[in-house]
């Protein structure tokens, strides 16, 4: 199963997150190295949100992240939560549809 992480962050994120990024990217190591963490950025033109791929058998991963995360306890996240992607298509997808013949 794949799960999306969605953050909204304030606005001065891009500043406020500079001496926090070390602390961040340090605590999403293990999610990475343990196959739960895909994949995770900020969005771009604005930098208003931050969106994050995980994948297992459940959401807890990603809350746990979330929960833990140095942008979240540092208020740099206002609101955070976690949504099951359903994927079709795709070499990571999780539940691919069988291609058409033509």
């Amino acid at each position: 199963m794949h799960y999306l992480l969605f953050y909204d962050v304030v606005d001065d994120y891009i500043t406020r997150r500079v001496p926090l990024r070390s602390a961040h990217l340090d605590h999403a190591q293990p999610f990475v190295e343990r196959g739960e963490l895909i994949l995770g950025g900020a969005l771009a033109g604005p930098a208003d949100a931050a969106i994050l791929l995980f994948q297992g058998a459940s959401p807890a991963p990603a809350e746990a992240f979330a929960q833990a995360d140095p942008y979240v306890t540092a208020g740099l996240v206002k609101r955070w939560w976690v949504r099951e992607w359903t994927t079709v298509v795709g070499p990571l997808a999780t539940a691919p549809i069988q291609s058409r013949s033509r």
